[in-house]
């Protein structure tokens, strides 16, 4: 299969990428990469879906969101986080659609806070809860026997500056997280959420 990762240059892009690679053509974008996308910019998304043509499967690891207590967090935190995590993999699914091929499917990436919350992660568990929440009614509605799931994990081992932040989470390995993709991509189901950890 022909797979788009998007965000392959972070640690959740790259541990999907490796979990796909072995089995699938595994084409990598990200925001500075040789293949760029900025998700926040339909231009953009449109541009490299133009230059990659018909795909089996996308799969998105993206979304930046601010971290502040909530009485710090602006109108414009909010947007931010809304308009970088939700609505770029939302348009990303819209945009996408006509270039997979039937049967394709997509892969979003939400997170632990959606059900577990942390102090100065107000934003994340909205954007979080909501992307999930779109993969449950997008998959009733996609055309084609188009699939889509989310992985939302915990947080990453690897990622040892962010475990301060999410005491007593169990932390789940960049390689489980990259099977649940692999998982999401051959499969059968649709709006699912593959939790880990």
């Amino acid at each position: 299969m022909k797979v788009l990762v998007i965000g392959a240059s972070g640690r959740l892009g790259a541990a999907a990428a490796e979990a796909l690679a072995d089995r699938h053509e595994v084409l990598e974008a990200s925001r500075s990469g040789e293949l760029t996308v900025d998700l926040t910019d339909a231009g953009s998304v449109e541009d490299l879906l133009q230059q990659v043509g018909k795909l089996d499967a996308v799969v998105a690891c993206t979304g930046a969101v601010p971290f502040k207590p909530l009485a710090d967090l602006s109108e414009e935190d909010f947007k931010a986080g809304f308009m970088d995590k939700v609505l770029g993999q939302v348009n990303l699914v819209r945009l996408a659609t006509p270039y997979l091929n039937d049967g394709g499917s997509f892969t979003l990436t939400t997170g632990v806070l959606a059900r577990e919350p942390i102090n100065t992660g107000v934003v994340a568990s909205l954007a979080n809860g909501a992307l999930e929440s779109f993969v449950m009614a997008a998959a009733a509605e996609l055309p084609r026997g188009l699939r889509i799931n989310a992985v939302s994990p915990s947080v990453l081992e690897e990622a040892t500056n962010y475990h301060d932040y999410f005491p007593g989470f169990t932390k789940v390995p960049a390689e489980a997280v990259g099977q649940a993709y692999l998982k999401s991509v051959e499969g059968i189901q649709t709006g699912r959420v593959f939790s880990l950890g």
